[in-house]
């Protein structure tokens, strides 16, 4: 049978179209801003709880909290429900369909890149979920969320395997945070003729600082994870406002936790930055 005659391409080519709309584009360049204000708003604690002698680092969702603190803090956490909930969009339309045109769907390294937008997507959705509760007065970012999940997946069959697996996919996803970083391969993205050179020099500037410092972040939230499963204590699982606090207690800890919680700030500046200029859905 023809593949462009096929009944299954003929049920693809609506959704693929559909994913193409300009309001999936607007969606995605909403969410990487609103991505980048949680992100600011968790390097500037870190930053505070490093310089100075007052605040505690978080996670985003101690950065929601914030927000929602604030005076007007309901309407603001709102924009930003909406932007997450866009974001959310985006990486799941990255993970069905292939927008930006990065190469053949069933090679190893676009499955395990498919992948991690799925994941992410269900982050940014569970993130979006807290924001309304938060909003509605039902939610709090108190507890450890990543302990909560650690403990369920580790009660069921297999569930220590599972989670020491999830740990070294976590620490591999730091490493690989790390290379990129070091490429600077994220630029490709970028609709280079609307920048001025000052603004492709501050984007891959600050993109290697703030991946970079991503990685070191994810890599010792999955080193945490892993060390929970061969121990068999949940509570050992750190998430992100964990992996900070962790940064904090080592020797020079303050610098440590600064320097990554400016790394986190960059990453923050850079989101906008990918709002701006990314290239979202590309013609063939």
């Amino acid at each position: 049978m023809n593949r462009r005659n096929s009944p299954l391409s003929d049920l693809q080519r609506p959704a693929k179209k559909a994913a193409a709309h300009p309001w999936i584009e607007h969606l995605a360049r909403f969410g990487y801003a609103a991505k980048g204000v949680v992100y600011f708003i968790v390097g500037l604690l870190s930053a505070q709880a490093a310089f100075t002698t007052s605040g505690s680092p978080t996670d985003t969702n101690g950065a929601l909290e914030t927000i929602v603190n604030q005076p007007f803090g309901k309407f603001l956490l709102a924009i930003v429900t909406i932007g997450l909930v866009g974001y959310a969009i985006w990486r799941l339309v990255q993970t069905v369909y292939d927008p930006e045109h990065q190469g053949e769907s069933n090679s190893a390294s676009r499955i395990a890149q498919r992948m991690g937008y799925a994941f992410s997507a269900i982050a940014y959705s569970g993130l979006a979920l807290t924001a309304v509760k938060l909003i509605a007065g039902t939610g709090s970012s108190s507890g450890d969320a990543t302990q909560d999940w650690t403990a369920r997946f580790m009660s069921q069959p297999f569930g220590r395997w599972l989670v020491g697996l999830a740990g070294l996919i976590v620490i591999g996803v730091g490493f690989s945070y790390l290379y990129q970083a070091y490429k600077a391969k994220f630029q490709e993205h970028f609709k280079h003729h609307q920048m001025r050179q000052s603004e492709r020099n501050w984007a891959k500037w600050l993109g290697q600082f703030g991946i970079a410092a991503r990685g070191i972040v994810f890599g010792i939230i999955g080193l945490f994870l892993f060390l929970a499963a061969l121990r068999a204590n949940a509570s050992e699982a750190r998430g992100l406002g964990g992996a900070l606090v962790t940064l904090a207690q080592q020797p020079f800890g303050p610098w440590l936790l600064g320097i990554v919680a400016l790394g986190l700030i960059a990453y923050s500046i850079y989101s906008l930055i990918e709002a701006r200029y990314r290239r979202i859905i590309q013609p063939r």
